[in-house]
């Protein structure tokens, strides 16, 4: 069961007596809360029929004996537990999901873990709950996951602009959800995000950022690698070592595998790497023509070289930017 089919189910006034979310992606099993508190009843049934309780506060006593209330003024009545995973003795919830009130809604937040599959307890709530298990989501899914998530607000996005958007943000789909809104305002009667609207609401420069320097690199274009590290030098948070370091290993070992292929059709090559358009498949192509097989490998050994110094390992302290500029005059080298 996913947030999507739960929250239309509620829409369809579909409802089950119990709803238990939980797991790693936190933005999911938010969405499915911040429905249940806010849309299934209107403003003068919440008033009577919705109970919030917060597992750090909340004894199960109290919380089941809130979901064997009848509703007043209502056919049904909404009750939700919050930050379950922080309740003591959270199994003793058992005998009321085993057997719940039909007109209750009881809704349990369980974020970043989940119950033990093996006990009864799990049991119970999969045979008598409706249950939402999230896992965070891969980072070679974001892009597309933004795209379309952009796309359900009625937007549009450059290739460039989602990978900024993405790069800069990385796997926090609540953060990126609230950005887009934020963007989707102050576009206006405008459609279509570009990098000028990533800058200007974001923060991140569409011309000094890790996607730019990748770029710079993957050209061999030694001069502008070496402005874009001194403007992260005197702007600490717009490119991080640890930031940086992963995404060009990324880039570099899709290079390696490309070399792999035995095939330079654009088609093959996105399909392999699990990139969801061909856009940047050029860049990758254009790269190969630069760097050698033997080179690539090198790279590859230099980024996880310069990765263990980063963090002090064979290293005296030397200042990020400076690894980053010794670096890069290697990997162009």
């Amino acid at each position: 069961m996913s947030a999507e089919k739960i929250i239309n189910d509620w829409k369809k006034n579909i409802f089950k007596p119990v709803y238990w979310l939980e797991g790693e992606e936190e933005y999911y099993i938010d969405k499915v809360v911040n429905y249940a508190e806010h849309h299934i009843l209107n403003e003068s049934e919440s008033g009577f029929n919705l109970t919030v309780f917060y597992g750090k506060d909340s004894n199960w006593p109290d919380v089941i004996n809130a979901c064997r209330r009848y509703p007043m003024f209502s056919e049904k009545q909404v009750v939700l537990l919050k930050e379950a995973q922080q309740m003591k003795d959270i199994d003793k919830l058992e005998p009321y999901i085993e057997n719940p009130l039909s007109s209750t809604i009881f809704v349990v937040s369980y974020k970043n873990k989940k119950v033990d599959g093996r006990t009864r307890f799990a049991k119970v709530i999969k045979e008598k709950g409706e249950l939402l298990s999230t896992k965070k989501m891969y980072e070679n899914k974001l892009p597309e996951w933004t795209r379309e998530l952009i796309e359900s607000k009625g937007l549009t996005i450059s290739p460039k602009a989602l990978m900024l958007l993405v790069d800069h943000i990385g796997n926090d789909l609540s953060r990126i959800d609230n950005e887009i809104e934020k963007i989707r305002i102050n576009l206006g009667a405008k459609k279509n995000i570009t990098e000028s609207e990533i800058e200007d609401n974001i923060g991140v420069s569409k011309d000094f950022n890790v996607f730019e320097l990748q770029a710079a690199i993957a050209n061999k274009d030694l001069a502008k690698a070496i402005r874009i590290v001194q403007y992260f030098e005197g702007n600490p948070k717009a490119g991080p070592i640890q930031l940086i370091l992963p995404s060009l290993y990324s880039f570099f070992s899709k290079l390696y595998m490309i070399y792999g292929l035995k095939t330079r059709d654009e088609k093959t090559i996105a399909a392999t790497l699990g990139m969801s358009s061909t856009y940047f498949v050029k860049d990758y192509i254009k790269a190969l023509n630069l760097f050698t097989y033997p080179q690539i490998e090198t790279i590859l050994l230099l980024l996880h070289q310069y990765n263990l110094r980063s963090v002090g390992v064979n290293d005296a302290g030397t200042e990020d930017s400076s690894l980053l500029k010794e670096m890069i005059v290697k990997m162009i080298s």
